[in-house]
This record gives C-alpha cells, structure tokens and sequence, in this order.
C-alpha cells in the first residue's frame, strides 16, 4: 500500500466529509460539519478498548510505534496536511494496524464536531506549529477554545501531553492550559520537563535535536483535586 492509494471520493467543489478505509477527512472551509453522523470512536475499532489521541502527528513515527507497541490500546491521528495524513494511513495498512485511525482535517474542528464527550483516555500534542512571528501566533494550536474542547472529550481521569521545542510556545502553552481550570500539571513548577527518554521519537524529534534544540514536555491530568492548587500554579505561570 502506497499514500498515493488512497484517494479521496470527491472534488474541492463537492467536499464533504466522509469515512474511508480507516481514515476520516473532515474538509476544510466547510459549513455543515454538524450534518454529518460520526460513529463512536469505539465502533470504529469493533472494540472497547481505550481510545488515545494525537494531535499533529506529522508522518506518523510516533504513533505508529505507540500503535505497534501497545495493540490492547486504539490510537487516533490527526494531521491537517494530506500527504502525511496518506503516509501516516499506508503505514497503517502496511502494518496491518488494525488499531489506528487516521483523521485527515484540522484539530479544532475535528474535536468539535466529530468527537463525543469524554471519548478520550489520553491527549497528546506533538510539535504543533509554533508559528513564532508575533502577528502570527493568533494561529496557534494551543489557545483557550481548544483547550475547552480538549477538556471535553477527554475522560474525567485523562491526561493531556504536549511536546514543542520552542520556549515561547511553551510558555504560552503552560499559562493557557492552567489559566484553564481544568488541568493539574503533573510536573512541578515550571511545570514541564526537558528529558523523557520513554516518550518516543518523531520525525520533528529528531529534526531539532539534531539541530541542538531543547524539547520541552508539558503533562497535565484531568480533574479537580485541588482547586487552590491550580490556582496558584495558573498564577506562576503568568508571572513567569
């Protein structure tokens, strides 16, 4: 199986949403996401095992592995570019995964109106577009209405990783998911970490630490255990 096998059954003009042999496109510029009837995650994969997401999953490395190396476990990818979307779905058929399912469309709009609430055991983002121009960074992934949906589907004892190598997202990151009030980091102030040698590896991975940059791993559980605690971590992390 090839990414060139897999074509979507319609034109630009004619896009809608549609589900394919493991892979959901969700089209972009459209207005009628609400229309379409989403499956269950779990009737999708024919069982009720835990259902992980990742976010920006890039050529697929990292879930692949996680797919091949923990099968008991359902893995969805999401990617908004088409010719990873395809890599990352030949792999799969490759593979013979029959426990990951591919998303070909955008984050937020694919969370919105296509995930059921708290359908999710585990969140990850990985690497997501730091889009470092200042008059650029209203485009970033990692800002309050997607948080909200995260928090949504995401199962009340879930957890949300994010992974990025740039400090100023980081930074962003940390103050947008605390300031929240749903998250609890589970790492100590400044609430992320700069080693995680049992993560994994990515392509993106592998790009800037050859590139001598420091990657930076952000991890946050779902609930409320400590109101006054999260509070005081959201304020820190504004004055940090």
């Amino acid at each position: 199986m090839k990414p060139k096998d897999l074509y979507l059954p319609c034109s630009w003009e004619e896009r809608h949403p549609c589900l394919l042999d493991a892979l959901l496109y969700v089209p972009a510029y459209y207005e009628r996401h609400s229309e379409f009837s989403m499956p269950q995650l779990n009737e999708l994969f024919g069982n009720e095992n835990d259902v992980n997401l990742e976010y920006c999953s890039g050529n697929g490395q990292w879930i692949i592995e996680r797919a091949m190396e923990e099968p008991d476990q359902n893995w969805v990818a999401v990617e908004i570019r088409i010719d990873r979307a395809k890599k990352i779905w030949a792999k799969a058929h490759n593979r013979n995964l029959k426990n990951l399912f591919v998303v070909f469309g955008e984050a937020l709009t694919f969370s919105r109106y296509y995930l059921q609430s708290e359908c999710i055991s585990q969140i990850y983002v990985n690497f997501p577009d730091p889009w470092p121009k200042k008059k650029h960074a209203k485009h970033r992934l990692i800002q309050k209405p997607f948080i909200e949906e995260m928090a949504r589907v995401c199962r009340s004892d879930g957890k949300l990783t994010l992974v990025t190598d740039d400090a100023t997202y980081r930074d962003q990151m940390v103050e947008e998911v605390l300031g929240s009030q749903t998250w609890d980091p589970s790492f100590e102030h400044p609430y992320y970490v700069s080693e995680w040698p049992e993560f994994g590896t990515s392509y993106f991975y592998k790009l800037w630490k050859d590139l001598g940059r420091k990657i930076y791993y952000l991890d946050f559980q779902k609930g409320i255990k400590d109101g006054n605690k999260r509070r005081e971590a959201a304020t820190a992390a504004s004055g940090s």
